[in-house]
């Protein structure tokens, strides 16, 4: 009678005790993942000759915008900021609905060529010509150089995304094509009003990865649009004044002579970093609430299945 009621307490005390657990090792994880985000963020906002020191924790230890008015008080940095949205958004888009338009073609098992073609896309993920070649081909043979066309159409596909959202389709069910086609439907119209539609969770993963590897790109405005400052994106702008924050306080032969030339600014390599961090990040922040929801539903029902 007696050993009932002993289990009925170890088990409720078991009960309270994980919950416990359980939220302080969260609490401590949550505080390891956001520590160096909060911390950049700080030493942003921190004086540039005062973060140098070090030490600085949650808070700055002496507030100075000086790093974001040295960022941001060039118009450049404007119309940079213009160039890579128009790119992201432009690349994201016709990426989707080019990449979408051939998952479903490579999924319609009437389709006799569809292997040979899978086959013939997978083998570009496996064997690439190099950087030199990619160059000439989009340099001299496309003429795509000097011009925003080259931030969009070299981008307008990708192998992955494609294997992604194919496999997404073949797990809808068939009935539905079949159906629309008895009731008349062609292809466009089943892809476009049924198929779609359907793809919802899949597109938005596919989405956040197209436009967040579009907004951090930074190689190909080096490659071919470096002499042309109006087609500047934002990253390779950034990158561009933290090398050219760096090389100010390299030039000086002491400390003594460092914190001398970077005085007049109040802002040096540290915080200027810091802050290129935050700006860079903050537009992915802001969009990826909305696409959360879709996120991880995309990613395992969109799985490449053995």
């Amino acid at each position: 009678m007696t050993a009932i009621p002993m289990k009925k307490r170890r088990a409720k005390k078991r009960d309270v005790v994980f919950p416990i657990v359980n939220g302080v090792v969260l609490c401590i994880l949550m505080f390891i993942t956001l520590f160096p985000v909060i911390n950049t963020v700080a030493i942003s906002f921190n004086d540039g000759i005062d973060a140098v020191r070090g030490g600085i924790g949650l808070w700055p230890r002496q507030f100075s915008m000086e790093a974001y008015k040295s960022l941001l008080s060039d118009k450049l940095t404007y119309n940079a900021f213009g160039i890579s949205v128009a790119r992201t958004v432009i690349t994201t888009l016709l990426n989707l609905l080019f990449t979408s338009m051939l998952a479903f073609a490579l999924s319609r098992r009437e389709y006799i060529l569809r292997k040979l073609i899978t086959l013939a896309v997978v083998l570009t993920m496996y064997v690439n010509a190099g950087l030199i070649p990619n160059f000439l081909l989009i340099h001299r043979t496309l003429r795509l150089s000097k011009t925003f066309w080259v931030y969009i159409i070299p981008t307008m596909f990708s192998c992955f995304n494609m294997i992604v959202i194919r496999t997404y389709i073949l797990g809808l069910p068939e009935a539905l094509a079949e159906s629309a086609r008895i009731d008349g439907a062609n292809d466009l119209r089943i892809f476009w009003q049924i198929i779609f539609p359907l793809c919802t969770p899949v597109l938005a993963t596919v989405a956040l990865f197209v436009a967040v590897g579009s907004w951090n790109q930074w190689f190909d405005t080096q490659l071919y649009n470096g002499s042309k400052k109006n087609l500047y994106t934002l990253q390779y702008l950034l990158k561009m004044k933290l090398a050219t924050s760096m090389n100010t306080t390299n030039a000086a032969n002491t400390s003594v002579d460092a914190l001398a030339a970077t005085s007049a600014s109040k802002s040096t390599p540290v915080t200027v970093r810091c802050a290129i961090t935050v700006v860079s990040a903050l537009p992915i922040l802001m969009i990826y609430p909305f696409l959360q929801r879709y996120f991880v539903t995309g990613m395992v029902l969109g799985g490449v299945k053995g």
